[in-house]
């Protein structure tokens, strides 16, 4: 399973891909949001699957629950349909955006099944999309490196029994921990953030250095082969000293530090270049 966000007219759809069956399961309280516009779209499914039970509706039965991330940063079971079940959810709910909706959903399908064939798709996708956000070629190209390097992190991971989550979270924090000098929680708070990606908010700099921190983190992990959770925190904790210790060695050259407030309200300055 793999859990992205997927944006449908500036709204966020989390979403789920399930490689057994090659199809996408959505939260359905994020498609009703989507469709309805309501200001409590968790209570507006909660009466239509009411009335979809009492009415003896085969949908019902194809809801399934999947952890998904919530804006508290948990996971949480979640109401979830596949492709098909949303198509049919869509004709359950009167909407201008219906027709829209069902093009945006055979486009987010099809997408995948390309990457699936040709990776390199993906990336491309990946830098149109930041790039429609305004950030430069340069960051852009930075970010989908860290993107890279973040998932062979997590095949590491999970290859070593580590649980996708909290515990993901916990050694993304040790990392940084290290690395940087504050958690992430403290990094985002120097950066001005709440729900934002941290990532997304680093400059060019930050992202080497943190990606270093991950791919040193991923290379000892490969090579000790750690058991525990615990013996997993102290490789995370050495993989960001590593790059912590190279942080500091570029400030003493440089004069300059590292660690900035700045965040993507100023792209272009993101992008740290050379004098």
């Amino acid at each position: 399973m793999e859990n992205k966000i997927k944006i449908f007219e500036s709204k966020q759809v989390r979403t789920v891909w399930n490689s057994e069956k090659e199809d996408w399961y959505f939260s359905v309280v994020d498609v009703v949001a989507v469709l309805t516009d309501s200001n409590t779209p968790r209570r507006y499914w909660s009466d239509l699957k009411r009335k979809l039970t009492s009415e003896g509706s085969e949908l019902y039965e194809k809801i399934v629950q999947l952890k998904l991330q919530s804006s508290d940063g948990k996971f949480y079971n979640t109401d979830c349909l596949d492709t098909k079940g949303v198509l049919r959810l869509v004709q359950s709910i009167p909407s201008p955006k219906a027709e829209p909706f069902k093009v945006w959903l055979s486009k987010v399908g099809a997408e995948r099944l390309d990457e699936i064939a040709d990776p390199e798709k993906a990336i491309l996708r990946g830098a149109d999309f930041y790039r429609a956000k305004g950030y430069t070629d340069g960051w852009i190209n930075q970010r989908l490196q860290t993107i890279e390097m973040r998932k062979e992190l997590t095949d590491e991971w999970k290859a070593r029994g580590v649980k996708d989550g909290k515990e993901y979270a916990i050694l993304t924090d040790e990392i940084t921990k290290a690395w940087s000098g504050m958690s992430v929680r403290e990094y985002k708070d120097l950066k001005g953030l709440t729900k934002e990606n941290l990532r997304d908010n680093m400059t060019n700099i930050e992202l080497v250095l943190n990606m270093l921190a991950e791919v040193t983190t991923t290379a000892i992990s490969k090579q000790e082969r750690p058991e525990t959770f615990d013996e997993n925190k102290k490789v995370a904790k050495r993989g960001g000293e590593f790059a912590g210790d190279t942080r500091k060695r570029f400030e003493k050259e440089t004069g300059a530090k590292v660690i900035s407030p700045l965040n993507s309200e100023n792209k272009p300055a993101l992008e740290i270049k050379k004098k």
